[in-house]
C-alpha cells in the first residue's frame, strides 16, 4: 500500500524572484570580490580567469540558487527528484542528430565568416583533452538552475518564446561581470553582441528541453558543446549565426513556440 505525498506548504512568497535575486546576488557579488580583490588572491588562487576558485562560484550560482528555493519549497525528497532530471536522455532520434550537429555547424560556420575554419587552438592537439574538463564542469552546471528551475517556472505563464526571451536576458545580463573582468573568455568579446547569442541558445534550447520531457541533461550536453574549446574563433559571428538559427526555428515549430501545450512546468521529477 502507498501513500500519497502531500507537498509541504512553501515558505517562499515569490520563489522564482527568490531563484533569480539569489542567482544575482552569488554570482554578480563572486565576480565583484574577484574583480576587487583578485590582486590579494593571486598570490594563493593565481591571476583570474575562467577556472578561478571564485569565479567557478560564480559560475555555479544558479544551481546553488535553484538547490535552495528547491529545498525551501519542498525539502530534500524535492531536491532529489529535480536532480533526476540529470538522467532523462530520450526524446526524438531528430532532435538528437540536431543537438549533436547543430552547435559545430554553427560554429565552423561561424568561423568561415570570421576567417578562421582552418585554424586549431591547441598544439600538440591532445593538450585539448584536459581542456574539456572545466568545460563539461562549469558552464554545463548552470543548467540546474536555469532550465532545470526558472525554464518550467516560467512556462507556468508565459508560452515556450516568451520563456526563452525572459530567461534568454535574465541569462546573458548575468554574464556582464565576467566581460570587465581579464582572463575570461568574455573579456575579449563585445557584451552587445553576445546578449544576442544569449537570447538565440535560450530559444533553441527551449524545445530541446520540452520534447525531453523537461531534461536537464539535454540542455546540458548543448551547453557543453557551446564552451569546447577546440573550435576556430567564430566571435562575434556566432551570435548572429545562432540568431538566425533561433528564427528559422520559431517559424518551422511555431505551433511549440506559441502554444502552452507540450511546455514542461514541473521542477521535479516524480517517479511512479
Amino acid at each position: 500500500m502507498t501513500t500519497k505525498r502531500t507537498p509541504p506548504q512553501s515558505r517562499l512568497r515569490r520563489p522564482l524572484v527568490v531563484f533569480f535575486a539569489l542567482t544575482f546576488l552569488f554570482g554578480w557579488g563572486a565576480l565583484a570580490s574577484l574583480i576587487a580583490f583578485g590582486g590579494l588572491m593571486e598570490p594563493v588562487f593565481g591571476p583570474p580567469s575562467g577556472t578561478h576558485p571564485v569565479f567557478v562560484l560564480a559560475v555555479y550560482s544558479p544551481e546553488f540558487a535553484a538547490l535552495y528555493v528547491i529545498w525551501r519549497e519542498g525539502g530534500l525528497r524535492d531536491v532529489r527528484d529535480h536532480l533526476r532530471r540529470l538522467i532523462l536522455w530520450r526524446m526524438p532520434a531528430g532532435w538528437w542528430w540536431f543537438l549533436l550537429l547543430a552547435m559545430p555547424a554553427g560554429k565552423y560556420v561561424s568561423a568561415l565568416l570570421n576567417g578562421t575554419a582552418g585554424e586549431f587552438p591547441f598544439s600538440p592537439w591532445y593538450l585539448v583533452l584536459p581542456a574539456l574538463i572545466p568545460a563539461l564542469l562549469l558552464g554545463p552546471i548552470e543548467e540546474l538552475g536555469w532550465r532545470g528551475y526558472a525554464q518550467p517556472m516560467l512556462q507556468r505563464r508565459f508560452n515556450p518564446l516568451v520563456t526563452s526571451l525572459v530567461l534568454g536576458f535574465f541569462w546573458g545580463l548575468w554574464h556582464l561581470p565576467a566581460f570587465l573582468l581579464s582572463g575570461t573568455p568574455q573579456s575579449a568579446w563585445s557584451f552587445g553582441p553576445f546578449m544576442l547569442g544569449a537570447f538565440a541558445l535560450s530559444i533553441i534550447m527551449t524545445p530541446l528541453f520540452n520534447v525531453s520531457r523537461g531534461s536537464i541533461l539535454i540542455p546540458a550536453l548543448f551547453h557543453f558543446q557551446a564552451n569546447i574549446p577546440a573550435y576556430p574563433e567564430g566571435q562575434p559571428w556566432e551570435n548572429y549565426v545562432f540568431a538566425l538559427v533561433a528564427v528559422v526555428m520559431v517559424i518551422w515549430k511555431r505551433d511549440h513556440f506559441f502554444s502552452r501545450d507540450g511546455a514542461v512546468t514541473d521542477v521535479v521529477l516524480r517517479i511512479r
